[in-house]
C-alpha cells in the first residue's frame, strides 16, 4: 500500500471499483430530464426526482431526438468514472420516454389554476414609471446576477440607486423569502420598481419561482415588478404574473434605466454640430462684411479719384482764365480813368493811362495814336 496516492492513482482506483461492479452494468434508472445541453459529440443532461439527481451523457443523439426538459424517461446504461476530470457520469445506451414528468405536470397545473383566476391578465399589468431613481433587486447577495444588474444600470445611468434585498434563490424556504421580500419592497416608498432575478438553471432549480406564494405576492405588489429569472428560454410562473418579463437580469437593468450616458454623448455631438454651424455662419457673415467693406472702399476711392480728376480739370480751366496767367505770358492790361481800354481809338491823348503787368503797374501819358 502507498502512504500517499496521486490524483490519477486515486481516480483510477475509483474507476476500477465501478467497472468491476457487475450489478452497475446495464441498469435502468427512471427520472425527469433537466438541463439538456448538446455538444458536437454528446448530449448532457440530468435525471431528477424529488430526492436527488444524477448526471448523464449520451453519445447517440438519435435516441434523444424528441426529448425535452421535463420529460419522464427510463434510461439504460452504466456509470462511468472519468479519470482525468474525477467526475462520475451515467452513460446512456438506451432511452424510453414515459410521458410528462411530475415536476413539469405540477408546473402546468399551477399555471392553469392561476391563469383561470386572472393573475395573468394584461389588464392588471402596471405601466412602467416614467421616472425611476431606485430599483429594488430581489436576488442572492452572492453570484453574478446582482453585479450584472449594477454594472449595466450604472453604465447607462450613473445616478441610479440599486437596493439589494438578499434572498435564497433555491432550496428549502426560498419561495417564502422571495415572497416576503416582494411584500416588503411593495410598501417601501423610495422603491420605484422591483426586479426579481436569478441565473439560469433546471426546472428544479427554478422551482421557487413556480410557487403559488411567490405568484400571489407578485400579483399583489404595489410597485412595477419585473421578472428576470433564468435564461431567455426559461419560463416560470412569476414571468406570467409580473408586469414585465425580461429575458435576463442584465436585460431588466436595461429596460428600467434610461441611457443617460448615451443621451449625453448625443447632446455633446449635437452641441458640437450646432457650435460648428454657428461658427461657420459667423465666419461667412464676417467674410461678407469684409467684402462689402472692401467694395465700399473701392467705390469711395474711385469716387474721390474721379472728383479729384474733375477738380483738377476745373482748376486747369480756371487757371487758363486767370488774368494774371495771361499777364505772365507778356500781355498787359491798360486802364484810363478807371476803365479798361481795349481799343487804341478809345485812348484820350495827354491823359494818364495805367499799364498793368503781373508784377506791377506803370503810369504813362499817350501823345499819339497810330492806327
Amino acid at each position: 500500500m502507498f502512504d500517499t496516492l496521486t490524483v490519477t492513482q486515486y481516480n483510477t482506483y475509483i474507476k476500477q471499483i465501478f467497472d468491476a461492479e457487475e450489478l452497475l452494468h446495464n441498469i435502468k434508472i427512471v427520472g425527469e430530464v433537466f438541463g439538456l445541453s448538446i455538444s458536437k459529440t454528446a448530449i448532457y443532461f440530468s435525471l431528477k426526482d424529488e430526492g436527488g439527481s444524477v448526471g448523464c451523457v449520451c453519445f447517440y443523439p438519435s435516441i434523444m431526438a424528441d426529448i425535452k426538459d421535463g420529460d419522464k424517461v427510463i434510461v439504460t446504461g452504466s456509470p462511468n468514472y472519468y479519470v482525468k476530470g474525477g467526475r462520475l457520469s451515467f452513460v446512456v445506451q438506451k432511452l424510453e420516454k414515459q410521458g410528462q414528468g411530475d415536476l413539469y405536470a405540477q408546473f402546468l397545473m399551477m399555471k392553469d389554476k392561476l391563469e383561470k383566476e386572472g393573475l395573468f391578465d394584461q389588464a392588471t399589468k402596471k405601466s412602467m414609471p416614467q421616472i425611476i431613481k431606485t430599483i429594488g433587486v430581489i436576488t442572492s447577495k452572492e453570484g453574478a446576477v446582482i453585479h450584472d444588474i449594477c454594472n449595466v444600470a450604472r453604465r447607462r445611468d450613473p445616478s441610479i440607486n440599486i437596493a439589494l434585498f438578499p434572498v435564497k434563490v433555491q432550496g428549502n424556504g426560498a419561495e417564502t423569502e422571495i415572497a416576503n421580500a416582494i411584500n416588503q419592497l411593495s410598501e417601501f416608498d423610495q422603491i420605484d420598481a422591483i426586479v426579481v432575478a436569478r441565473g439560469g438553471g433546471s426546472m428544479e432549480d427554478l422551482a421557487a419561482y413556480n410557487t403559488e406564494i411567490v405568484a400571489r405576492a407578485t400579483f399583489a405588489c404595489n410597485k412595477f415588478i419585473v421578472s428576470a429569472v433564468g435564461h431567455e428560454t426559461d419560463f416560470t410562473i412569476i414571468d406570467f404574473v409580473s408586469d414585465l418579463r425580461a429575458p435576463t437580469p442584465s436585460a431588466a437593468a436595461e429596460l428600467l434605466t434610461k441611457d443617460k450616458m448615451g443621451q449625453k454623448n448625443t447632446f455633446d455631438r449635437l452641441l458640437s454640430a450646432f457650435t460648428g454651424q454657428v461658427n461657420r455662419f459667423i465666419e461667412n457673415k464676417i467674410l461678407t462684411f469684409e467684402k462689402q467693406q472692401k467694395d465700399f472702399e473701392n467705390i469711395t476711392d474711385n469716387y474721390i479719384a474721379n472728383k479729384n480728376f474733375e477738380l483738377g480739370m476745373l482748376e486747369n480751366s480756371l487757371n487758363k482764365l486767370n488774368p494774371f496767367d495771361i499777364l505772365k505770358r507778356g500781355y498787359a492790361k491798360v486802364e484810363q480813368a478807371g476803365k479798361v481800354v481795349d481799343k487804341a481809338e478809345k485812348v484820350v491823348l495827354q491823359s494818364d493811362i495805367m499799364v498793368n503787368f503781373y508784377d506791377g503797374k506803370i503810369v504813362a501819358t499817350p501823345k499819339e495814336v497810330k492806327k
